[in-house]
């Protein structure tokens, strides 16, 4: 299945579309299921995206919504770096998210003290306890994906361990190549299982990568190459990342 590739002028036309088309994708979902399951990213674009949802969403029962994380770090709570803090700042914190349907990765404060790994395995773990019957993650309505200029997502980069992992659903990583170097990632098996799979992208500096993820390059060297969703991959760029399609 090719992608779809939507581009926008700049970044906020960027935001604006995929917060629209989030909003129709997740209204969907509850009126044929009743509920509806996404997958949030940090990045400045995926922050930009639930600032407008916060304005822009009315019409989705975000009570009827399991939210998780693609990656977080492994830092304390009320770090800054935090992928979930600043998800709540955003978004979560002023709509009316159920808390008990908010996933967030633990910090290194938290109940695993620092133990990544048992930390990793506990995400793992509700994962597999919210997933269907057979499954091992949920069938994420959309995963919501930014991409560094090398090409990674989530916390998955370029010839790691991490991106080549094909078994495991969730692991530990201790050294990233961006800092912070302790992170927690859904690996690629987990996020090809979503229905939708979304790439939020703007910059020049971008559009090197944009191109292989776009046309199929190599996996291991672009890891945006690597995952697809099993009903649709939209790619939501400005003009200056889809300079080279």
């Amino acid at each position: 299945m090719n992608p779809e590739v939507v581009v926008a002028e700049d970044k906020s036309e960027l935001v604006a579309q995929a917060g629209a088309r989030f909003v129709d994708t997740v209204r969907a979902a509850q009126a044929e299921r009743g509920t509806a399951s996404v997958v949030l990213t940090g990045g400045s674009n995926g922050i930009a995206l639930l600032e407008w949802l916060r304005e822009h969403s009315s019409g989705v029962d975000w009570s009827a919504v399991d939210v998780w994380f693609g990656d977080d770090r492994f830092v304390p709570h009320d770090d800054a770096e935090r992928n979930h803090g600043q998800a709540a700042t955003a978004l979560l914190d002023h709509v009316r998210v159920d808390p008990a349907r908010v996933f967030a990765m633990a910090p290194s404060d938290g109940d695993f003290g620092d133990d990544i790994a048992a930390a990793a395995a506990d995400y793992a773990r509700l994962l597999a306890e919210h997933a269907s019957e057979g499954a091992r993650v949920p069938r994420f309505d959309v995963h919501l994906l930014g991409m560094g200029g090398e090409g990674h997502l989530n916390s998955l980069f370029p010839h790691t361990d991490a991106l080549a992992e094909t078994t495991e659903t969730v692991v530990a990583v201790t050294d990233s190549p961006k800092p912070p170097p302790a992170r927690i990632t859904l690996t690629v098996p987990a996020v090809n299982q979503a229905r939708e799979v979304w790439f939020l992208v703007a910059g020049t500096d971008k559009a090197e990568a944009t191109a292989a993820g776009v046309n199929g390059g190599d996996p291991v060297q672009w890891p945006c190459a690597a995952v697809r969703g099993t009903e649709a991959t939209v790619w939501f760029l400005d003009r200056s990342a889809a300079a080279l399609l």
